[in-house]
This record gives C-alpha cells, sequence and structure tokens, in this order.
C-alpha cells in the first residue's frame, strides 16, 4: 500500500513540475515579446527626435529584443514536446527564461538610446 501512494505522490509531484515549467516558459516568453515591444517604442520615440544615430542604435537593440522574443516564445512551444523528460523540460523553461532576460537587455539598450537623444520616455510600461 505504502509503495502505491508513493508512485501516486510521485505522479502528482511529476505533473506538477509539468505545469509549472509550461507556465514558466509562457511568462518568459510574454515578458520577452512585452520588452520587445517597448524597444519598438524607444526606437520610435529615438527616431521622433531625429537623432539618426541613436535611432539606428535603438532600431538594432530593438531588432535584438524581437530576435530573444522570438527565440523565447519557440523555446516555450517546445516544452510541450518535452513530454516526459522533466530534465528537458526543465532546460527549455530555463533557456526561455534566458531569452526573456536578454528581450530585457536589449530593451534597456534601446531606451539608453532613446535617453541619449533626449526622446520621449515610455513612462507607461508598455
Amino acid at each position: 500500500m505504502n509503495t502505491a501512494k508513493t508512485l501516486l505522490a510521485l505522479a502528482l509531484v511529476a505533473g506538477l513540475a509539468a505545469c509549472s515549467n509550461q507556465d514558466q516558459a509562457a511568462n518568459s516568453a510574454q515578458e520577452a515579446a512585452d520588452s520587445a515591444a517597448e524597444a519598438r517604442q524607444a526606437a520610435d520615440n529615438a527616431y521622433a527626435t531625429g537623432d539618426t544615430a541613436a535611432a539606428t542604435a535603438a532600431q538594432a537593440a530593438a531588432d535584438a529584443a524581437d530576435a530573444a522574443a522570438d527565440a523565447s516564445a519557440q523555446i516555450a512551444g517546445q516544452v510541450d514536446g518535452a513530454g516526459d523528460d522533466m530534465t528537458g523540460r526543465e532546460d527549455l523553461a530555463d533557456a526561455a527564461e534566458k531569452a526573456a532576460d536578454a528581450a530585457e537587455q536589449a530593451q534597456d539598450a534601446a531606451e539608453e538610446a532613446n535617453a541619449a537623444a533626449d526622446g520621449e520616455n515610455n513612462t507607461d510600461g508598455m
């Protein structure tokens, strides 16, 4: 009887971990998409100042944020395909989070370039 209970508990833990990895990857992909949108806004604001050097830098950073957001979304989509491979699922979720971090860093670079151009600040977070 104890063996059956132990196996049931392990199955429940594995199921919860799978959902957690899916959620983590999906959240990372959403955060990356938000960062990319904010980076594009910063690039648009830099272009509006007429400072072409800063605008070009902001656009390059926005492009990097877009690429990182695409990578995060693609990785997040692979979490389901990892099946019962818990290590694989966790690794994919971590990779999606790292891609989201890269998108956020690119967003920061776009916002810095916009600030250097004395562009309009995006204070609403979107």
